[in-house]
């Protein structure tokens, strides 16, 4: 099989000019991102945003060129808009003005569109990094799949993948048509990540646009139907990308992933507060390393503390949907690719996770659209 190689791709593009400017879009800088693995090639164009629509068809002929490459397997590329840095800053008054504008609505913006197929996308998040939200959603989603319902995976964390490891996936998601990916399988489940695509050493260098077009492609660009229900292991923080997901995704509901320790809860909060202000159902909270059972001797240690999760739900008049112990198994597992509820299902840990599942089901079923929680930001 033919070796493509970034050069190969960057001379292909070289004839792909931009009428506007009657150069190439190699000549003009546009091409940025790139990135080549096994034939699958990714690369976004760099646009002024006031060009974003205009310019589509530069971006399918740009695909169409690299494609068209010996060993080429699939191609995506990305229109991406890069704002001029001398904009002046938001005025420090106006500050929760502009917070409450970019998560509202705007007039006139596309209604939110589910991905063909999918009945439900549930959403995990965290306020934060380093609470183990990427454990709870892969766990949720194979327990989800073994109550019976076609579950999915999708891995919106593009500067930090951890998904292909967690499920053990290897290899690249293939496409039939080089527009639409094909998910990959594991454990009864659909999957995708941006990890799957790029080398397990290489990071994401990308601004936040690009970051948006990709997880939006991710969404709509895989060949998801028919599924049930698509978990979303979405991005730590409350930043561009998961504003763009809770706008333009219609999610049946959220789950916010805590430890039991302040700080954490501090930001869980802050997740809260964000699904709220874009209108996304809040399906309630889970406390995530709870409790440390010593294997050796049986003896209960809080390590982060106990039932702080349970308390910052009731105080916020959300849901409380239990807890997840801290236990060697889940790391050990989740570092192995084998997911602790696959693995050992009869197991106290994924029990845990399908008691989880079950309320999350629960919810699905009922058609929970209750607004989130009333949250005051003093």
């Amino acid at each position: 099989m033919y070796n493509l190689t970034a050069e190969d791709v960057l001379t292909a593009l070289k004839s792909v000019v931009d009428p506007a400017k009657n150069t190439d879009v190699v000549s003009l800088g546009m091409v940025q991102g790139l990135a080549v693995k096994d034939g699958h090639v990714s690369f976004a164009l760099e646009v002024a945003p006031k060009d974003g629509r205009s310019k589509e068809p530069l971006r399918l002929a740009a695909e169409k060129v690299v494609l068209a490459l010996k060993g080429a397997r699939s191609v995506s590329a990305v229109l991406t808009a890069h704002r001029a840095a001398s904009a002046p800053p938001p005025k420090r008054a106006s500050l929760n003005a502009q917070m409450q504008t970019d998560a509202a609505p705007r007039a006139g913006a596309p209604e939110r569109q589910g991905p063909p197929g999918v009945k439900a996308v549930v959403a995990v998040a965290s306020g934060k990094g380093g609470v183990g939200k990427s454990t709870v959603a892969v766990n949720l989603a194979v327990a989800l799949n073994q109550l019976g319902l076609s579950a999915g995976l999708l891995d919106a964390d593009i500067y930090g993948p951890s998904i292909p490891r967690m499920l053990g996936l290897t290899g690249k998601p293939t496409s039939k048509d080089g527009k639409k990916l094909q998910p990959m399988q594991a454990w009864g489940l659909k999957a995708i990540s941006i990890g799957s695509l790029i080398d397990e050493d290489q990071p994401m260098i990308w601004r936040g646009p690009m970051v948006m077009t990709a997880l939006t492609q991710l969404i709509y660009d895989v060949e998801w139907a028919p599924l049930d229900v698509l978990v979303v292991d979405m991005p730590p923080g409350t930043g561009d990308a998961q504003l763009t997901l809770a706008q333009r995704v219609p999610l049946a509901g959220a789950v916010i992933v805590s430890t039991p320790q302040d700080i954490a809860l501090i930001d869980a909060r802050k997740g809260l507060a964000m699904f709220k202000k874009t209108h996304v159902p809040i399906f309630g909270i889970v406390e995530n390393m709870s409790t440390f059972v010593c294997p050796n001797c049986g003896h209960e240690e809080h390590i982060f503390g106990h039932g702080g999760a349970r308390e910052t739900a009731t105080k916020l008049g959300a849901d409380f949907l239990g807890e997840i112990p801290l236990h060697i198994a889940i790391r050990e597992t989740s570092d192995g690719g084998t997911p602790i509820t696959a693995r050992d299902p009869q197991s106290p840990q994924a029990k845990a996770f399908r008691s989880l599942a079950e309320r999350v089901a629960a919810k699905l079923e009922a058609g929970d659209t209750r607004p989130a929680p009333r949250i005051v930001i003093e």
